[in-house]
């Protein structure tokens, strides 16, 4: 008697041409109610993504009464000298932070892709560290390095932190990991066969770079560069606990809605902030459909050679960068832990106790902790729900380019822009949606639509794997699609769908920008908590919040290798062969 996994080829292959019979007979009941799905999910992401950002065009040619004024707010902004310095400081300081980091992001992945030195794991594991965290431990961190009473003021001479160089090493330190793992998947991808031919040849190190590795990996590198200069700019958090004077368009922003309640003002701040991130989205979007077609071809895995000095020096210097890495979370940690800096360094929990817990600051933990066990269950089972309904199933194939074009739109919108466009539309009083302003469903829906698009596009990925087979045969056997869905799509894609829940996990956790403007007393994020505790000098009790974030954030890590490893055993066991 064969096993089901050998009887499955067989099962395929005799009902294929029964579903070839029936493919133009009418739909089945279940077709339908897919059919509504998808058009649920058009109107869902129209009106939670498109709504929004056309209200901030709205605001921006009107006055605070509402009246039509055209282009005159945009002319006041661009005449105010202070506000026109902002569009400058901005672009320089983006392109200053993706000048810094795509060199040494390469170099990091250099080392871990093409020599032989130990640790490489170590290394890696440790670069991500960044993204365990809310972008605002890096800039408290460096002011307690190099501030005014920094441990290490004195190397700066009299340059002050509080300005461009905070701002840029502290976005440098949080926007590295992003750039790191693009990189290092264009250097895996490179051809073993040409690094063998030219060796072969006698060609030296340097050219082999020159003409092999950077050619290989010029539309990472270019990715890497956008994505930093696009987080560069869109982030506003640590500009504004460390940049002092020095205004960007993400502090106008703030400033306009939160400082001044000024609206108008803001969307139309809001939508100069959205030129670079979409310009930088087409370019992006461009790179990536040329880099797929670049992969078509079958490429055989380089493997690197030992060289024991090229591996010392690589070594060196991952070593170095690594330890400026946990320097940076080390002295956020040990400041949660010490009674008073610098003048009393004694050890304790007054800040975690006293700071957090009796000051009513802890519940703005658990809400975030809630945010983001809301986001994993919601987010994770609509985004892949709505990835399979757009790849598998049939009908409607007009409503399915629209569907695609409006999961990628949220890539390019910052997370102010969609957070102040929420405000707008959310807030009016003739929308009949409006009941969700203030609570902690505008803060899960907001939050899953700023990071569809990458969750999105892991879940097409997915699918894509699977052959539209298994899709033939529950139609010729009248099954329904959800049953398909259940039965053989969620175990089969079990990896990604977990890898989806973890990314929203950690980004729910850390995420500022877009739920700075949405919070309620009741629903104040631990983020949020971090840069009011910051603004009222209250650094102890930050950087504790901070720390819970970050263990919270790794435990996550590590209970999602533990699942992996213990699901996937069971749910693709069908994946060995016996």
């Amino acid at each position: 008697m064969s096993s089901p996994a050998n009887a499955l080829p067989l099962t395929i292959a005799t009902a294929t041409p029964a579903f070839k019979i029936k493919s133009r007979q009418q739909s089945h009941w279940h077709d339908h109610i897919g059919h509504l799905l998808l058009i649920c999910a058009c109107i869902g992401l129209a009106v939670f993504l498109l709504m929004p950002v056309l209200m901030i065009l709205i605001h921006s040619v009107q006055d605070q009464n509402g009246r039509y004024v055209g282009l005159r707010q945009f002319i006041e902004y661009m005449s105010t000298p202070a506000l026109r310095q902002s569009i400058g400081n901005t672009l320089m300081i983006a392109t200053s932070v993706t000048l810094l980091v795509i060199p040494t992001a390469f170099t990091f992945a250099y080392a871990l892709t093409r020599s032989m030195m130990p640790c490489k794991r170590l290394f890696r594991t440790m670069s991500l560290i960044p993204i365990l965290a809310p972008s605002l431990l890096a800039a408290i961190s460096f002011i307690q390095w190099f501030g005014t009473q920094g441990a290490l003021k004195g190397l700066l001479g009299g340059t002050s932190i509080y300005g461009p160089i905070g701002i840029i090493i502290s976005e440098s330190y949080g926007v590295f990991p992003h750039a790191l793992m693009i990189i290092i998947t264009a250097l895996t991808l490179a051809d073993g066969r040409l690094y063998e031919v030219a060796e072969s040849l006698g060609t030296g190190t340097i050219r082999k770079f020159r003409t092999i590795t950077l050619p290989g990996a010029k539309y990472g590198l270019i990715s890497a560069a956008l994505v930093v200069f696009t987080f560069t700019v869109n982030d506003f958090g640590v500009p504004k606990v460390i940049g002092g004077e020095f205004n960007v368009l993400a502090m106008d922003v703030y400033q306009q809605v939160i400082g001044q309640q000024n609206f108008n003002k803001g969307a139309v701040v809001s939508l100069l902030l959205l030129l670079p991130a979409l310009m930088a989205f087409v370019m992006d979007f461009t790179i990536r459909r040329k880099l797929q077609s670049q992969l078509s071809a079958r490429a055989v895995p380089y493997v690197p050679k030992r060289n024991r000095g090229f591996d010392a020096m690589m070594f060196v210097y991952c070593s170095i960068i690594c330890a400026l890495m946990l320097a940076v979370l080390g002295m956020a940690i040990f400041t949660s832990f010490i009674k008073l800096w610098p003048y009393n360094l004694s050890l304790s929990v007054d800040h975690y106790y006293f700071g957090l817990v009796e000051g009513g600051i802890l519940e703005s933990y658990l809400n975030s902790l809630k945010l983001a066990l809301y986001v994993v269950i919601f987010g994770t089972t609509l985004i892949f729900s709505t990835a399979y309904l757009v790849e598998k199933t049939r009908g409607l194939n007009g409503v399915r380019p629209v569907i695609r074009m409006l999961a990628l739109l949220p890539m390019g919108v910052p997370g102010l822009v969609l957070g102040l466009g929420y405000i707008m539309f959310f807030n009016h009083p003739s929308n009949p949606l409006s009941f969700l302003y203030h609570g902690m469903l505008i803060l899960v829906l907001s939050t899953v639509v700023h990071y569809f698009t990458s969750s999105y596009l892991t879940a097409v990925t997915a699918l894509k794997a699977i052959d539209n087979e298994f899709e033939a045969v529950s139609a010729s056997l009248k099954v329904p699609f959800y049953k398909t869905f259940l039965r053989v799509t969620v175990p089969v894609c079990l990896p990604a769908v977990l890898d989806i829940g973890r990314y929203l996990f950690i980004n729910a956790m850390t995420t500022i920008s877009t739920v700075v403007f949405l919070y309620s007393p009741d629903t104040t994020l631990a983020s949020v908590a971090i840069l009011n505790l910051e603004a009222e000098g209250k650094i102890g009790p930050a950087t504790a919040m901070a720390t819970l974030i970050v263990l919270t954030s790794a435990m996550v890590c590590g209970l999602y290798a533990l699942t992996t490893r213990v699901l996937l055993k069971k749910a693709q066991r069908w994946r060995s062969t016996v």
